[in-house]
């Protein structure tokens, strides 16, 4: 077995052929709303995986993309880490065509390439080396791909939750935060619908018998302001509005979505019951409210801190010193955490530009990013 050293000479020596098949997976669009191209790159990977000695199952889906599970069997006790990612990009149909995938000053360009086919690039290579004999991970490794993480993950959370259930530890491959950093810790995301019943009327002959809904749902929206607390990292946030019909009647509908981020899952908890108890000021307006947290918050437990110990430990050997950061947004790390299973993020490849026109990664990179994530593997 290789040293982790050796190992990343070895996967540099893979580089070449690794960029070709990274702009393979770049041009196989895979938008969240587009089954078929999700599927399609769910069979793509499979056939990858497959090439390498992993045992594959496609998951069917029936209201987003199928899933795609590979596992690599060690033959040693029952370990099981899970490598975590998702097959589907912000990205629709035809962006490929505008924006192909290229090759800047060291830097790969293209749509999903940094969130986060990339990520998915270094599974294939560490599952290469399990088949080549260069790294004995000592454990069994499932490979877990969603199809929906950017919409939510609600077809494939349920799948998720009973492949994470037996293992010991996930890593994420989501995306690194600027400069390579691993996440330690996101916020929990959520949201309401709040909607407002009044009562029309004519603006100008029947005011007072009116009721209005936007100016009940303005109150409401300033308190659920007010619940704030950048102190407890607590965001709260109107995003979108509407309501009425014609500026001389009196709105009887009024609705707005709500945005909040949390630290913690007691924070959670807190603001959702301080939602659900508003109440209108007008008594003759009807509220009502739907929505929540949709997903958890991944705290920084001594669990997650022990994991990021290991990895720095890590890229220490490799010449590199691996932070640690936070972020506002949710994952599918988010899942995971919340079920009480030691959960690391942000072990994609350096890069930039998620969700954005720039979006890209840094090639050289890649192989000290598989070998740092292949030497944890096997250590864990």
């Amino acid at each position: 077995m290789a040293s982790v050293e050796q190992l990343e000479a070895r996967f540099r020596s893979l580089l070449p052929g690794a960029v070709d098949l990274l702009h393979a997976m770049v041009r196989l669009e895979s938008h969240s709303f587009d089954k078929p191209g999700v599927d399609a790159f769910a069979e793509f990977l499979a056939r990858e995986f497959r090439r390498r000695g992993a045992q594959v199952d496609i998951v069917p889906e029936a209201r987003r993309g199928n899933l795609l599970r590979a596992r690599w069997q060690s033959g040693a006790p029952r370990k099981v880490v899970m490598l975590l990612g998702h097959l589907d990009t912000v990205w629709p149909r035809g962006t490929i065509e505008v924006r192909p995938f290229r090759i800047e000053q060291g830097k790969a360009y293209g749509p999903g390439i940094f969130d986060m086919k990339s990520g998915i690039l270094v599974a294939l290579m560490i599952c290469q080396a399990f088949g080549e004999g260069n790294l004995d991970p000592e454990k069994d490794v499932v490979f877990f791909f969603t199809p929906d993480e950017e919409i939510g993950t609600e077809a494939g959370l349920p799948h998720l939750q009973a492949e994470a259930a037996g293992c010991q530890a996930v890593l994420c491959l989501e995306p690194s935060l600027p400069g390579g950093k691993v996440k330690t810790f996101r916020k929990g995301v959520g949201g309401f619908r709040v909607r407002v019943e009044g009562i029309a009327a004519h603006a100008g002959v029947d005011h007072e018998k009116g009721a209005n809904a936007i100016a009940e749902l303005a109150r409401l929206i300033v308190r659920l302001q007010e619940m704030t607390d950048y102190g407890r990292g607590i965001t709260v946030n109107a995003g979108k509005v509407a309501g009425g019909t014609a500026a001389n009647v009196v709105p009887a509908a009024a609705e707005a979505e709500v945005d909040f981020r949390v630290s913690t899952a007691a924070d959670a908890e807190w603001l959702e019951g301080r939602v659900r108890a508003l109440a209108p000021t007008d008594p003759r307006c009807v509220l009502r409210i739907e929505g929540g947290l949709n997903r958890p918050p991944l705290e920084r437990t001594p669990a997650v801190v022990a994991l990021y110990e290991a990895a720095r430990g890590i890229g220490r050997r490799l010449g590199m010193e691996l932070g640690e950061g936070s972020t506002g947004g949710g994952s599918d790390g988010s899942f995971t955490a919340a079920m009480g299973i030691p959960t690391l993020d942000g072990l994609g490849v350096e890069g930039d530009g998620a969700h954005a026109v720039n979006e890209h990664i840094v090639v050289d990179d890649i192989p000290r990013r598989a070998a740092l994530l292949g030497e944890l593997i096997r250590i864990l």
